[in-house]
Formats: structure tokens, sequence, C-alpha cells
């Protein structure tokens, strides 16, 4: 397991190398509440995570913090050249988050684990400047559980290695239920009334109780925890079932043609999803509704869900459905904080079956939707997209912060110099 420490904080330090040591945290949307901290900032005690900024911006101030809105564009391209780094030390993959993922290194007995180890720490540090911490054992859950005592314990410098008995049961003597990847809130407390509070505690109790109590998942645990692989790894993730974003608004809106764009650019996000994963959908839903916290603004929501005549990825159709959706729930005279959509119905997209009632529209291009993701993949995001989804960019600064340039460097852009 490898896990990149503090990664939005992190991401933001690379760029301002000034700031390495010191308190920062990264806002979310339109700087509502922060989403994340480095070590420093979480060392402060009265900085809570998640709180409202506008109520703690005082004690940032007075703790010189220093806080970055949300960069998710930098945040995505970061991750991917990480991602990319580990494929040269295994062709075994599986990308568990945005700042995480498994490395299959079974059959690589000739290895040297903790050299290996360090050796992948050094050269993302080196090649992105991004910090991680390494945890080598012999299932996933404890390779997570020797990834947390990597962060937490200095002397083993972000590497941590479970390849022994001894080193698996001070592990688990070592950590608390709460560290064990996999148990839930409610099965923490529920060993905590039985007066299980480690997870080698955990492991003593009988397979045939943990069946009982805690069903097929607290049985894998608990064998994983024991060395045995239970939690098969997964290179391709399994297609979602349901896509979906909603941003609140930098301020509120009454135009509709102003939440049109924010609707029309957020189906341009969720349809590239589909893209990627290669699906269609049957169903998208639009909602939208107010400040429920206002004292002074009319209160209004509602949603609905517009069913495609054909299951498409295709953005154009998408975005002309979710419009039409759109004018439905609209209401004139209320100043809206969020709008919303959500896909669904999700299916392969070689298994979309034809219309007999419907005639193909101009829209669905399939040869123009490919070119518009290779030059956004290239270029970076948004830089081709519907003139819907922006075409008043000056006076909307929430579109104009969402459509961020590409922050990085790709490997084949780089100069390459060969000794004669």
């Amino acid at each position: 397991m490898v896990d990149c420490n503090s990664f939005y904080a992190s991401c933001e330090q690379v760029f301002r190398p000034d700031l390495w040591g010191k308190p920062v945290v990264v806002l979310s949307n339109n700087d509502g509440c922060i989403i994340a901290a480095n070590k420093e900032a979480k060392a402060i005690t009265d900085i809570p995570m998640f709180e409202p900024v506008f109520k703690i911006k005082d004690q940032l101030i007075k703790n010189r913090v220093t806080f970055f809105s949300s960069n998710y564009t930098l945040y995505g391209e970061m991750s991917q050249r990480v991602m990319n780094i580990l494929k040269t030390f295994s062709p075994m993959v599986e990308v568990y988050s945005i700042d995480e993922s498994f490395v299959e290194v079974s059959g690589m007995d000739y290895l040297n684990l903790e050299n290996y180890g360090h050796e992948i720490k050094d050269t993302i540090k080196q090649l992105t400047g991004l910090p991680v911490g390494v945890g080598i054992a012999p299932t996933k859950v404890l390779a997570k559980l020797a990834n947390k005592m990597a962060k937490k314990i200095e002397g083993y410098d972000h590497v941590c290695i479970i390849d022994s008995e001894e080193k698996r049961i001070k592990a688990l003597q070592w950590a608390k239920t709460k560290d064990v990847w996999g148990l839930g809130r409610k099965h923490v407390e529920r060993l905590k009334n039985i007066g299980v509070f480690t997870a080698y505690e955990f492991t003593q109790k009988p397979l045939a109780w943990v069946r009982k109590e805690m069903t097929v998942v607290g049985e894998r645990l608990w064998r994983e925890l024991q060395g045995e692989p239970c939690i098969e790894f997964t290179e391709v993730p399994k297609p979602k079932k349901g896509i979906g974003t909603a941003k609140s608004f930098g301020k509120k809106l009454e135009d509709l043609e102003r939440i049109e764009e924010a609707c029309a650019y957020y189906i341009s996000e969720v349809s590239e999803v589909l893209r990627a994963q290669n699906s269609c959908a049957t169903y998208v839903q639009v909602f939208v509704h107010t400040n429920y916290h206002s004292n002074v603004d009319k209160q209004y929501s509602n949603s609905i869900t517009a069913t495609m005549p054909i299951p498409t990825n295709n953005t154009f159709q998408l975005i002309s459905e979710a419009r039409k959706a759109l004018h439905e729930i609209y209401k004139p005279g209320y100043r809206y904080k969020k709008v919303g959509v959500n896909l669904s119905g999700i299916i392969p997209q070689e298994y979309v079956q034809g219309n007999l009632f419907h005639q193909p529209s101009k829209l669905n291009n399939h040869k123009l939707i490919q070119t518009f993701d290779k030059l956004n993949n290239k270029y970076g995001k948004s830089t081709v997209a519907s003139a819907m989804t922006g075409t008043r960019m000056n006076e909307w600064e929430l579109i104009k912060k969402e459509r961020s340039p590409r922050y990085t460097t790709q490997w084949e852009e780089l100069l390459k110099i060969e000794a004669k």
C-alpha cells in the first residue's frame, strides 16, 4: 500500500516549497470548510476538520495557517503521475483512491522488500515532490495497517514491512480496532462493548463468533489480519452504477441562463467519466435547491429524472435532455444555491440497443466526442467543450474557477538529450 501524505495539502506545497514544515489546509468548493490539512495543521488542536471556514478564520490567521482553495484538476494530475510511477515498479497496480494504491509484489522473491519500499518512496519524492508512506504485508488489510504504522511511528522512516509472525503480532497489538481498514464505527463500538480494543484482541475472538456477529465482511477482515489473503486484487475498477456531481454556486443565482451553464458543465464532467468506463446512461436526473440555511430567502427545491430515448454517453445528447428537465423544475423568483446532475441506469456500451421509434440525432457524433476527449486529455480539462458550458465566462466566476488548465508537464513533452 502506497499512500500520499496529506495529499491535497502536499500538492499545494510542491508548488510552494516555502511552506514545507508550516501548517497548510485546503478548503472545499467555494471555500466552504476545511477538507484537508497537513500534519503541522493537524497538530493545532483548535482547527477541526470539516468546520465551516467562517467560524475559524480568525484561528487560522492567528496560527499563521496558509489555506488554499481546492484545485481538483491539479490533484488529479499529480495523482496520475504517482500512479504512472508505481506501474514502473510492478505490472499490477490497483488504484484504490486519488492518493492510495495497492501494488502487487507476490512472486518477486528476489526483492529486498526494505530497499524496494524505500526506492518507491524516494522515486515518487524525486519525480513529483510528494511524500508517501509505504506499507508491505501479505494481505491488503495488513498492508493498510503497515502503511499507517509507517506514517505514525518515526523509526520506520515512512516504510513499514510486516514479513514475519513476530512483526504481525506486534502490529496487531499496536493497532486499535478503529485503525483496522474495513471495521466501521458500529463494529468498533460493538467490539468495545465486549472488551475488545486492539486488532490483536479482535483476532483472538473465535471465528464462529466473528462470522455470526459481523457477517462475512468481518470474517474476511479477521482472516486478513491472520495473514490469509481474502480480499482480491483488482487492477480494473468496477464500473460505477451511478455518476453524479453537484457544487454550490459562489453566489446565489436567479438567472436561468447561468444555472443552465452550470448544469451543462456538470453534465460534461460526468459524461467524461461515463465514457472512460465505456458505459452509457439510461436516465439523467437534475435537481436544484436554494440555501436552506438562509433565514431571508424563500425556500424551494425540486428534482426530475429524464429517460434517454437510447442509453448514451454523448455529452451533447445528455446536455439537451438535462436542459429540458431543468426548464421543467426551474421557478423564477428564487435565489438558487446549487444545481446537480446524476446519471443512472448505467449499462456497458456494447449492450446498448437501438430504438425503432427514435430517429438518430445529429448530436450523436461519436467521432466528434472522441476528438473532444483526445484534445482535453492532451491540453487540459475543458479545453474544448460545448458552448452551453460557459458562454458568459467573465460573468460567472464559478465556471471560470472550474476551468483549470493542465498544471504538470507530461513525460513525452520533456526534452530528451542523447549523449553522442
